[in-house]
């Protein structure tokens, strides 16, 4: 089973590095290509031909959401399987690997177990996030506790079908930087796909909570929320995990 790479930087070149190199040490077998976009203009700290497979650098003339520059990197993808994942995240084990010998036909999404850098479990499958579990979670500091059935996964790094990518019509554009993820693992699982978290497969990820130290990002974070709560997809998906979990 082959893999094409998405990689999105935002001047994170040096952190990029790192993640290539994990890749070519760990999963090099797998990896059809690279596609490497640079959303700001950056000098990498790589050439493509430094590693063993091939990779192609795209520069945006201006930069695009995170979306936007996945499903252009897709457009270039003529793999089986399609993997997202941020520059920040690093790997320790042929992850890809061991995501692909869990795959069963109807999987649309495979998802490592999110860890930080002292191996400690960060988030795993997440439910979907109402307006009163927002304000449960915010004010009175009482998350919900994830599904066991019908989660969604993190865009930091998702593998993902690409038949099953394609028949969704990839990330929903309209949305920027936060909520395209949970968005297209509903629109999946609404669709008959599945969405597959698997805990014992594991990566580091060195991931920062813009959404709080940024203006801008909490801006981005809150309007991908309610654009997420004005669509039927969400509603739609929070009754069919519902009904999944009762």
């Amino acid at each position: 089973m082959s893999v094409t790479v998405s990689v999105i930087s935002h001047a994170q070149g040096a952190q990029a590095l790192l993640l290539l190199q994990d890749l070519e040490r760990h999963c090099r077998a797998a990896i059809e290509r690279v596609i490497f976009t640079c959303n700001v203009p950056e000098a990498l700290p790589f050439a493509p031909e430094d590693f063993g497979f091939p990779v192609e650098v795209i520069a945006n003339a201006r930069p695009a959401g995170f979306g936007a520059n996945h499903n252009r990197a897709f457009a270039r993808c003529a793999s089986e399987w399609f993997l997202i994942v941020n520059p920040d995240v690093r790997i320790a084990s042929d992850v890809l690997a061991a995501l692909l010998a869990l795959a069963g036909e109807r999987d649309a999404i495979l998802a490592p177990q999110e860890t930080d850098a002292e191996g400690r479990p960060l988030d795993g499958a997440r439910g979907p996030l109402t307006p009163l579990e927002l304000l449960r979670r915010r004010v009175f500091r009482r998350p919900a506790a994830p599904p066991v059935h019908g989660g969604w996964v993190k865009g930091m790094f998702m593998l993902a079908r690409a038949e099953a990518f394609r028949q969704a019509g990839g990330f929903d554009e309209r949305f920027f930087m936060y909520g395209e993820d949970a968005d297209l693992c509903a629109r999946l699982m609404l669709a008959g796909w599945r969405v597959a978290h698997a805990p014992q497969v594991t990566v580091t990820h060195d991931w920062q909570r813009a959404s709080r130290r940024s203006w801008q990002h909490l801006r981005w974070h809150l309007g991908s929320l309610l654009r997420m709560w004005t669509t039927g997809v969400f509603w739609r998906y929070r009754a069919l995990v519902r009904c999944w979990n009762r």
